[in-house]
């Protein structure tokens, strides 16, 4: 038997996402996050969708953390 065309179809040969690496990138994000300066307690409340919303606009973040420390 030949491996055939089956085995090479895209949605067959794709790399399958782990819960590992999942939760490896979450937690990269988070760490971003409290580095620009979101308060950490808060920002571990987020659900990863709301860190990845935050992320996309850093300026914003520092902004709010500015004016959060005056």
């Amino acid at each position: 038997m030949g491996t055939g065309r089956t085995l090479n179809k895209k949605p067959r040969t794709r790399p399958v996402k782990s819960a590992g690496d999942r939760k490896r990138r979450q937690k990269v994000q988070l760490k971003r996050l409290v580095a620009l300066g979101a308060d950490s307690a808060k920002a571990a409340k987020l659900n990863a969708g709301q860190v990845r919303q935050a992320l996309k606009r850093p300026a914003k973040v520092k902004a709010a953390a500015a004016k959060r420390a005056k």
